[in-house]
């Protein structure tokens, strides 16, 4: 791959260029990548701004909801301004006036199995920042069949557990290898119910976009086969194995 920055490019980026393991060559991967945002929440914000400021070339951010004033203390692509407004267009309005070279596509949408369908396909990378089981699933099957890599958080009180799933490789493990659909409740999801601090939904959300960027440029180490979980309270963070299970979507 030739390296053809232009002059502005290369400013902008220069602190990532400048990185042994981006240079100009790792920048041009950036900036041709694809990855799509499903939940434009506590984490999607977070992982868009910093995807975007990285220079990915293309991004989808899909979400049905507006903004109310709860989300603000820790959804930090919305202000007082927003209120009312469709997250994704308040989303993309921000994230235009980061970098206008990244092009931005808005689903104001309820994903389902039919438009998920035809919207995967154009995506390499899928960041899951939803805050339900059910769109979880949904995500994790499609991706496991279209062989997408998928980046899953999840956030609740000052708790935050991140996944990368690489489904290309078949021997790696699924959300469902975790998770058992029936026996799992989304009140452990829900800020409502659960409170969540707003610090917790930026670390985590950083934290998914950093996977991401390493994936693209393929350097350093992956989560693949581990599940990463943080207690930002009392400052404890692990790595646990993820095995992957005998009878399974993913098998």
């Amino acid at each position: 791959m030739k390296s053809n920055l232009n002059k502005s490019e290369i400013e902008r980026f220069s602190r990532q260029i400048i990185l042994k393991n981006i240079g100009a060559l790792g920048q041009k991967k950036i900036i041709k990548s694809k990855a799509l945002i499903i939940g434009m929440g506590g984490l999607g914000c977070p992982v868009a701004e910093f995807l975007t400021r990285a220079g990915v070339g293309s991004l989808g951010i899909v979400d049905s909801d507006n903004v109310e004033l709860s989300n603000i203390h820790r959804q930090s692509l919305y202000d007082s301004k927003d209120i009312k407004k469709t997250k994704v267009k308040a989303a993309l309005k921000k994230l235009n006036r980061i970098n206008i070279k990244t092009k931005i596509t808005c689903y104001k949408i309820r994903l389902n199995k039919e438009n998920f369908s035809k919207i995967i396909k154009n995506y390499d990378y899928i960041i899951d920042g939803s805050d339900n089981f059910k769109t979880k699933f949904l995500i994790n099957d499609f991706c496991v069949k279209n062989k997408k890599f998928l980046v899953t958080g999840a956030i609740s009180k000052f708790d935050g557990h991140i996944f990368t799933f690489d489904f290309r490789n078949k021997k790696n493990p699924c959300l469902r290898c975790f998770f058992q659909e029936d026996k799992i409740s989304d009140d452990i999801l829900n800020c409502e119910f659960e409170g969540i601090l707003g610090t917790v939904a930026g670390i985590i959300g950083a934290i998914q976009a950093n996977e991401v960027l390493k994936k693209i440029l393929n350097i350093g180490k992956n989560l693949n086969g581990f599940i990463l979980i943080l207690d930002l309270l009392n400052l404890n963070f692990r790595k646990v194995k993820l095995n992957k299970q005998k009878v399974c979507l993913c098998k």
